[in-house]
């Protein structure tokens, strides 16, 4: 029985981050290419991010990935003309650059929508990620 590093079974689709592979290569073009793209960028800038996939369903079989430290810090979702990196506890971040394009009514969460041919500001987007994961962890360790 294979094991994942926090010695729980793998489920037969195998580690999280092969579930994320497999979504990715599903989301053939430029789609699957922006979600690995934005992957690569979230595990570079923080060396402790947690790869999950939650949300299994009949309308989404493979799930959604999930990057995670001291809680979920975004989504990952190939909508139909887009891909989308959702941030949980987005509207408690600064956002000077404003990356965030969709959302922006929620009292919690905030997300940026990627179409086509739109550029990265991986530096902006790095930050912002760091932000959220910094937020989780201060909320970490007021418990």
């Amino acid at each position: 029985m294979e094991l994942s590093a926090t010695g729980k079974a793998l489920g037969q689709a195998g580690s999280p981050s092969r579930q994320i592979d497999a979504i990715i290569k599903k989301s053939a073009g430029w789609k699957g290419k922006k979600l690995s793209e934005l992957r690569a960028l979230i595990k570079k800038a923080d060396r402790e991010v947690v790869e999950e996939v939650k949300w299994k369903k009949p309308s989404r079989p493979e799930g959604v990935p999930v990057w995670s430290h001291d809680g979920i810090v975004c989504i990952g979702e190939v909508l139909k003309n887009a891909v989308r990196l959702t941030f949980p506890k987005g509207a408690q971040l600064s956002d000077p650059k404003k990356i965030f394009n969709t959302r922006l009514d929620s009292r919690t969460v905030r997300a940026v929508d990627f179409h086509e041919g739109d550029a990265l500001d991986a530096a902006a987007l790095k930050t912002l990620f760091l932000a959220a994961a910094g937020l989780n962890s201060s909320k970490a360790n007021e418990d």
